[in-house]
């Protein structure tokens, strides 16, 4: 039974919600988005996509949902594979032995359980390991370096990170027995950064780990010396078959529902290293909090529905899987939060030209609250963006200030403690107000 409420036992619950945003301008501890991630962290904690603690935290998430008022909190299941983290280490060997920090990419294949030693080949970067005949590869242990940069939009993320998301396919194909890559990240300490890795049809899966940078600096100053390093590696993850996931949705009703609604997501899941405080607990309270603060005065015109999605980390299966299930629905406009909680500094509209009007007034409001307009240009991320490429429609990106956010993403550090309150309440603050303006709007013109 769908759990609708009154109108005004709809505003009640929402203005309940939503009044300790309004007491907290500034941000504090006990605002609706706060509160969100601290207790998603410490009373769930990790939660792996596909894995018995994803499915205890959707079953919070729709409790949280329905307490703050929200329109029929619900699950839509899917089916994804499985695959958990086993045993990890590894050992340069030699006069110079010295232990790595490692951790395995998420998708990775194992060593026997006793390990194995193989002599390691270094590339500097990824396009060194495309450039290199199978027979440098074969049988070794390739190591793939490249130092991600930090940049206020975080834009190294992609080029960098295709040394994890290619480079083990690549290396296996040409007869790797295993590969090592320098963590994606910025910081300089000796926490490696996991994330997904994928494999070519027909490829199978070896071992993949990722190595702290300033194990990965040893390994390259050692390179240049010209040092073959024989290492010891062992990995035991496992694949787990089929296994379920799911999406966690619910909805603030806008007055009119005849109008395709606005979806605004994030993801629940996050790696099994830490709590995901900022990847993508952060996330989750941002886009609820400022759904609630968008109509604390009122139903919109639109329905805002609100996307938590499953297992984006192991390879955006929730966005895919909304994206099948409501195919034939037809949405307006997609915003996904999926950047940690750095203050919004930026704002992309992509909106048909028919609305042009509709884009400068939200640039206009943003400005206003120290935003500045970028590019005409949108993708939301892995939670809408499936659904916004299938249909075409408008989409706005929220740019955050990730010049940190890689320091501890996809790491055991990544706590609530990296929170910063009032630059989570920022957030909050300027989804809102783009909210309460697209949902107040007749029309929302698609890309076309």
């Amino acid at each position: 039974m769908r759990n609708i409420l009154s109108p005004l036992a709809l505003a009640a619950s929402i203005a309940a919600a939503s009044a300790p945003v309004t007491a907290q301008a500034q941000g504090g501890k006990d605002t609706v988005a706060y509160t969100i991630v601290a207790d998603l962290t410490s009373e769930v904690g990790q939660r792996l996509g596909g894995t018995a603690r994803e499915a205890y935290a959707r079953d919070w998430a729709v409790k949280r949902l329905t307490a703050l008022g929200l329109t029929n909190p619900h699950i839509e299941p899917y089916t994804m594979p499985g695959w958990e983290r086993g045993a990890e280490s590894a050992t340069l060997l030699g006069a110079a032995e010295q232990k790595l920090a490692i951790t395995a990419l998420g998708n990775s294949g194992a060593t026997p359980a006793s390990g194995i030693k193989a002599p390691m080949v270094y590339f500097a970067s990824f396009d060194a390991l495309k450039a290199a005949p199978d027979a440098a590869v074969k049988g070794k242990i390739v190591f793939i370096d490249n130092a991600m940069r930090a940049a206020q939009d975080g834009a190294g993320y992609g080029p960098y990170g295709d040394a994890r998301r290619a480079g083990p396919s690549l290396a296996a194909s040409k007869g790797a027995a295993a590969v090592l890559i320098r963590s994606i990240g910025t910081d300089h300490n000796r926490d490696p950064h996991t994330g997904f890795t994928g494999w070519d049809k027909g490829v199978t899966p070896i071992a993949a780990a990722a190595v702290s940078a300033p194990d990965a600096d040893l390994i390259a100053l050692r390179a240049k010396k010209g040092v073959v390093e024989q290492v010891a590696l062992t990995l035991t993850p496992r694949f787990t078959g089929n296994v379920q996931s799911g999406n966690v949705v619910a909805e603030l009703p806008g007055r009119d529902r005849s109008l395709p609604p606005i979806l605004v997501g994030c993801h629940l899941d996050s790696w099994d290293l830490a709590t995901g405080a900022i990847d993508d607990g952060a996330g989750c309270a941002i886009v609820t909090a400022a759904a609630l603060q968008a109509v604390k005065d009122g139903q919109l015109l639109r329905t805002i529905r609100v996307l938590w999605a499953g297992a984006e980390e192991r390879g955006g299966f929730g966005g895919a899987a909304y994206a099948k299930a409501h195919a034939k629905e037809p949405h307006a406009l997609a915003m996904e939060s999926d950047s940690g909680a750095g203050r919004v500094w930026r704002v992309n509209i992509a909106m048909g030209a028919a609305d042009k009007a509709l884009g400068d007034n939200i640039a206009a409001r943003l400005s206003d609250m120290g935003v500045v307009r970028g590019e005409n240009k949108a993708e939301g991320g892995e939670d809408v963006g499936s659904i916004a490429a299938e249909q075409k429609i408008a989409v706005i990106d929220m740019t955050q200030d990730m010049t940190h956010y890689f320091d501890i993403h996809h790491t055991p550090d990544d706590t609530l403690d990296k929170i910063d309150p009032a630059e989570l309440q920022q957030n909050v603050d300027t989804w809102a107000a783009v909210l309460k303006i697209a949902g107040n709007a007749p029309t929302i013109a698609p890309q076309g």
